[in-house]
């Protein structure tokens, strides 16, 4: 039993990645980081696969796309993405679903609790993407504030509240 449930969590975590690779179509071009639906893909990952699983989803999509499948938003690819300026996010995702996960495996279906992981998170994400958003441009925190986050945030809104009800309403019914 014990192994088929196993088995369960990792086509799941493949479901999840495939997922994120689908929500990440979903944008608005913007330079020289696209507003996709990916994050709440990666939320809700970590909210129904916990930590361990949902974490091994975000893992698997960085895989794929570093192999060449067109998975990252825009249809790009390749190691290339990861050294774009997106690329500290796209390896925040990970951190992102870990964060979350654990969120949703310590407080269960508790929403304002998942809103906080979600947005713990989500700031994880934000933070090395800016991190690596700076060292490769060599722009400034507050320039890159401007350009990776603020245009962000109320959409993240969104996604961290829609995830959390999603994460609180179906939950145990996912587990099952």
């Amino acid at each position: 039993m014990e192994s088929k449930n196993k088995l369960r969590q990792q086509v799941s975590a493949a479901l999840f990645a495939a997922l994120t690779a689908v929500f990440a179509q979903l944008a608005i071009p913007i330079n020289p980081v696209p507003i996709t639906l990916g994050t709440l893909a990666v939320l809700l990952a970590g909210g129904f696969l916990g930590k361990k699983y949902g974490t091994l989803s975000m893992l698997l999509y960085v895989l794929l796309g570093v192999l060449g499948i067109p998975v990252f938003s825009m249809m790009r690819s390749g190691f290339a993405a990861l050294v774009g300026p997106s690329g500290g996010f796209i390896i925040g995702f990970i951190f992102m679903a870990l964060i979350m996960g654990l969120t949703a495996e310590l407080f269960g279906e508790h929403y304002g609790k998942l809103c906080i992981g979600g947005i713990i998170g989500t700031a994880a994400c934000y933070l090395l993407g800016i991190i690596w958003f700076v060292i490769l441009t060599g722009k400034g925190i507050q320039s890159a504030l401007a350009v990776c986050v603020i245009p962000f945030l109320p959409g993240d809104a969104a996604k961290i509240l829609i995830a959390s009800f999603l994460i609180k309403k179906y939950r145990k019914i996912v587990l099952k």
